[in-house]
Parts: structure tokens; sequence; C-alpha cells
């Protein structure tokens, strides 16, 4: 197994992350080649938390322009990571 600090990116700081993680959702940014079981498995290392359930979605890139320049921002990988009750994670 890859060591957690490769899976793990960071947190994604929202609004709307924020208000999941009232509902023991948390929301972060992972490797693209990490699957399921390995991100539950760095999220457990990493904070010491039991992990219910791990939902990832793929971001698409968005077109940007500044001035006549036009571009496309970055992708990445996101995961959902539902903890199971009475766990919690400072962030």
């Amino acid at each position: 197994m890859k060591d957690y600090t490769d899976i793990i990116i960071a947190p994604v700081i929202t609004e709307k992350s924020a208000n999941q993680a009232e509902k023991n959702v948390y929301t972060f940014k992972v490797a693209q080649s990490a699957n399921k079981m390995e991100i539950k498995k760095a999220i457990e290392t990493a904070f010491g938390v039991k992990v219910e359930k791990v939902n990832t979605l793929n971001t698409k890139a968005k077109a940007k322009r500044v001035g006549r320049y036009t571009g496309k921002t970055k992708t990445y990988k996101k995961a959902f990571v539902t903890l199971k009750d009475g766990d919690k994670i400072e962030l």
C-alpha cells in the first residue's frame, strides 16, 4: 500500500463541504489513481477514525479566460468520506 500522504492531497474547504461536515461527510482531494479502499485506509490511518463509506467523483476541466487567452482548469479526483457516528475530523 502507498503511504497515506501519497493518496490524500488536501481537504476541500467550501461552504458546501462545511455543511456536509456537520452530517459527518468530509470532502478531500485525492490522487487520480487512488481507489476507494486505498482512500478508506489512508483516512483511517491519517486521522484515527472509522470510515463508513467512500464516494468518489472525477471533476471535469472548466474553460477559463484571462483577456484574450483561453485555457482550462486542472482536473482532480474528489472523495466524499462518511464517518461512523461519534467520529470527527478537525480540519
